[in-house]
């Protein structure tokens, strides 16, 4: 019997020269840079052992996102998102993307609840403004049972930043819950590199995964540290290659394709 052919694995792309251009200008506007590599699923397993990561010390948490029936936030630009962390912590966002760093208010900078920050994959980049907030896992669970408006999941610097870019008509408390998807999150120090490396596999209803290897740099480090933690992944054999699609677009893919899926209903 003929041996099975392996899958092609297509080469991850990378910056273009204009890309480039872009990333220098922007950086100096910029309050943290994240690089991040996203594995092919046929790879998971032998990648969390490359990185020499536990997985019985990962940290369980789960992800819920907010948005219309139609992804009408998706659709422009907005991400609302509610997280619970293992211990009855949790965390919200609300995150606008893309952001021209150069451009965002002087007073939402000197909010200390204010982020603006890139996300590199190869081939690309997203710039994004992120007003971030702390509540328990219990309100998560009690806003998307109804038993608590989602507006008070949300601080009022985050309702204040929602209403101002959201789709006009679309209220916070008409958000539709879109998960829970179940992730596990594990930190590993890397002398190689001398920086944490940060490795999240989220899991879907489904059955597929996402599995993302990250770190953060300071923005005048950017390129050193990309050539840093490619050549360390390329040393370890992990194969930097195919879709390299983030979590957050990744989970609303997921989300429009089971809308897209369900069968219509029958006239009667």
């Amino acid at each position: 019997m003929a041996a099975k052919k392996s899958a092609r694995k297509v080469p991850a792309p990378t910056l273009s020269s204009k890309q480039l251009g872009e990333v220098t200008r922007l950086l100096k506007d910029l309050d943290s840079v994240e690089l991040k590599v996203v594995v092919p699923m046929s790879d998971h397993h032998a990648t969390v052992k490359k990185l020499g990561i536990d997985p019985v010390e990962a940290e369980p948490r789960q992800v819920f996102f907010f948005d219309t029936p139609d992804f009408a936030l998706d659709k422009a630009g907005v991400v609302v998102r509610a997280r619970r962390i293992q211990g009855g912590g949790a965390d919200t966002v609300v995150k606008l993307r893309p952001v021209d760093p150069a451009a965002v208010d002087a007073e939402l900078k000197r909010s200390a609840s204010w982020k603006t920050e890139a996300d590199f994959v190869p081939g690309g980049y997203v710039c994004s403004g992120s007003m971030k907030g702390k509540c328990t896992g219990q309100e998560v669970f009690d806003a998307v049972a109804g038993k608590m408006p989602l507006p008070d999941l949300f601080s009022k610097e985050q309702r204040a930043f929602y209403a101002k870019h959201a789709p006009k008509g679309i209220a916070l408390r008409s958000l539709q819950a879109f998960g829970p998807i179940f992730l596990l999150k594990a930190r590993k120090w890397s002398k190689a590199i001398d920086r944490r490396l940060v490795l999240e596999v989220w899991l879907f209803p489904d059955g597929s995964r996402n599995l993302e290897i990250s770190t953060k740099a300071e923005p005048a480090e950017l390129f050193q540290v990309a050539e840093d933690l490619k050549a360390h992944l390329t040393g370890l054999g992990i194969e930097i290659t195919g879709n390299q699609q983030t979590k957050t677009r990744a989970a609303m893919e997921f989300f429009r394709a089971g809308l897209r899926a369900k069968p219509a209903r029958r006239r009667r």
